[in-house]
């Protein structure tokens, strides 16, 4: 990471913190879940940078980036990314999003249209209106609350052993960034998200659904969403979950240059 830049862009009268790994490559921009940060993609992008320029910015009410009191539904993280890719002077990015970076993604995608060359979702949030209310109404933001308050030494350590197939630098940028996300970006939890079906068909570039056989996105949501749109493949990452890009980074990184060799060569 001794050689990639940190930069901040304005748009939408917040600052927004970014990473990145190189300008003189295609770009490639990651987007984070809820409670993470761009730094969360440093493996992956170590895997990359040899020919892409990966871009991670810290959404809203995330790591560096300014955490207003309100503005934190999924509107207002595309805006974001889309003023991160006009100032930045991105031309034609491939977009990837994990959880709700993955839905935020897909938001961008249905918005500028070709303006992007591909997109690629890894588990993103595409919730029934049952199951977004079960999280909305659970107490994951009260959870969230009382980590705040917490030493960081602690919270590794209870992290590292529930977690010990991570590396330990992965296990400390995801403390790390959980401890600097605000309160208030768990409000993009507040019912309807996005309709992920209108927004997946109206996506016209290739997009590849990263799933685990036991994430949020099931295979026939997956098939489904490629019967609706023709510019859908998805591909399943055995024994992985709704954390795949963190639970099983080679995998995971091995399918998204498979497909980016597809879309920017």
């Amino acid at each position: 990471m001794t050689n990639w830049i940190h930069g901040n862009i304005h748009a939408n009268g917040i600052d927004i913190h970014y990473l990145r790994t190189g300008r003189d490559k295609p770009p490639l921009i990651a987007l984070h879940g809820l409670t993470g940060s761009g730094a969360c993609w440093t493996p992956l992008a170590r895997a990359l940078e040899d020919r892409y320029d990966v871009i991670m910015p810290d959404a809203r009410g995330h790591g560096a980036s300014s955490a207003p009191s309100g503005g934190y539904l999924y509107g207002d993280f595309a805006s974001d990314v889309i003023g991160l890719i006009e100032a930045l002077g991105l031309v034609a990015p491939v977009l990837l999003g994990h959880s709700m970076g993955g839905m935020t993604a897909a938001v961008v995608a249905s918005e500028v249209d070709t303006a992007i060359r591909g997109v690629i979702l890894a588990d993103p949030t595409f919730l029934s209106p049952e199951r977004q209310r079960e999280v909305y109404e659970s107490d994951v933001a009260e959870q969230h609350r009382r980590l705040l308050g917490r030493n960081k030494d602690e919270v590794l350590t209870e992290t590292k052993a529930r977690q010990p197939h991570r590396s330990p630098e992965l296990l400390e940028l995801i403390v790390d960034a959980r401890l600097r996300t605000g309160i208030s970006a768990f409000e993009v939890l507040t019912p309807p998200n996005p309709d992920y079906r209108a927004l997946m068909s109206a996506v016209s570039v290739p997009t590849l659904l990263v799933i685990g056989d036991h994430g949020v996105v099931s295979v026939e949501t997956a098939r489904e969403l490629q019967r609706l749109n023709q510019h859908v493949r998805y591909e399943l990452i055995p024994d992985a979950g709704h954390g795949l890009p963190y639970d099983r980074p080679e995998e995971f990184a091995a399918v998204v240059r498979s497909f980016l060799e597809t879309v920017v060569g």
